[in-house]
């Protein structure tokens, strides 16, 4: 595994600045997502790495080796995308094995028979070596797409939402999976997605991008709790932040150039009041939790509360923060970022 550098890097396609004057180190060993929406500059920051695109702008390193004008097939990097763009008439084993034959590697076949073997393991695929790709369930062919990868031992992983195909629940046991598998190889790795809670629960860093700019990058912990703007603040969060006006409820606490407020559900205490703040609009039930939904003038806020919470739809509510996040005009977190 190795260090990857990108400095000042800037990418256009045409009149569109894809990426501008991107600054990003992965450590060794590190987890990294990069979480942004659709048009942000995610894939194409990965296939910059991989070498599929060039820069205008600035430069790559990997393992401390400027590899800007080499090759993909030079660069030892591991793309799994989004698709699993498995052979469909080969078997699993051949599948794995495939990479491990190109006439660059030169490796004979007890070598590759034993990295075959090793990564059918690791992803949890050893049973399945005999049988073709399309007699595997959605799961079992994104384990092979990743141990395709795997077997390889690139100096950096480079994945490009390679669970949004998949169920709800499969994506779930997969989050876990990959995550043990990157622990256990000590693997370098940069993953895209849109889906927050991948991003909580899988990285060490997470970076958010936005219109091909780095808006911030922290622990999964600083970027929850001390998001530089309110871009940031949005990205994470279940049900999302609420960004309020100042003055729309009682924010006695609040800072001078304080003009909006944020408040995650954990910054909010609510309680049926006779003349209260606001009003219980709505509730969704979720077994666990609910979801209120209170309306204040013509805003509406939702957070959670148990599920045998006493409130109901007409409840009048008071309304107070607890230690909310503090934006100024231009939508920059007042006290500083990590």
């Amino acid at each position: 595994m190795a260090e990857v550098t990108l400095r000042g890097v800037v990418k256009r396609f045409k009149d569109n600045v894809a990426i501008k004057g991107l600054d990003l180190t992965i450590a060794d060993g590190e987890f990294v997502v990069l979480l942004g929406p659709t048009g942000a500059g995610k894939t194409t920051t990965l296939r910059l790495i991989a070498g599929l695109e060039r820069p205008e702008q600035g430069s790559i390193s990997i393992g401390g080796e400027e590899v800007g004008g080499l090759p993909p097939s030079a660069r030892d990097v591991a793309f799994v995308f989004q698709q699993y763009s498995l052979y469909p008439h080969l078997s699993v084993y051949e599948n794995l094995a495939f990479p491990l034959r190109s006439p660059a590697r030169r490796m004979d076949k007890l070598e590759i028979d034993r990295r075959v073997r090793d990564t059918a393991r690791a992803v949890r695929i050893d049973h399945k070596l005999g049988n073709r790709a399309t007699r595997l369930s959605g799961g079992e062919m994104q384990r092979v797409a990743i141990g395709r990868a795997m077997v390889r031992q690139p100096a950096i992983y480079l994945m490009d939402e390679p669970l949004s195909s998949l169920d709800a629940k499969l994506r779930a046991e997969m989050r876990l999976e990959l995550k043990r598998i990157q622990q256990d190889l000590g693997a370098t790795l940069l993953y895209v997605t849109h889906d927050q809670i991948e991003a909580m629960t899988m990285a060490d860093r997470i970076g958010i991008l936005k219109d091909g700019e780095l808006v911030q990058i922290g622990t999964p912990r600083e970027i929850y709790t001390a998001p530089r703007n309110t871009h940031v603040a949005t990205r994470l969060g279940q049900p999302a932040i609420n960004l309020l006006p100042r003055g729309l409820i009682p924010d006695a606490d609040a800072a001078v150039a304080a003009q909006t407020i944020g408040a995650r559900t954990e910054h909010l205490v609510i309680a049926k009041a006779t003349n209260g703040d606001g009003v219980v609009d709505w509730i969704e039930h979720l077994g666990d939790q609910n979801h209120l939904h209170v309306r204040v003038g013509e805003r509406k806020i939702i957070t959670l509360a148990p599920p045998d919470s006493p409130l109901a739809a007409g409840d009048q509510v008071a309304i107070r923060y607890k230690d909310p996040l503090y934006f100024d005009a231009n939508g920059d977190r007042l006290g500083g970022t990590p």
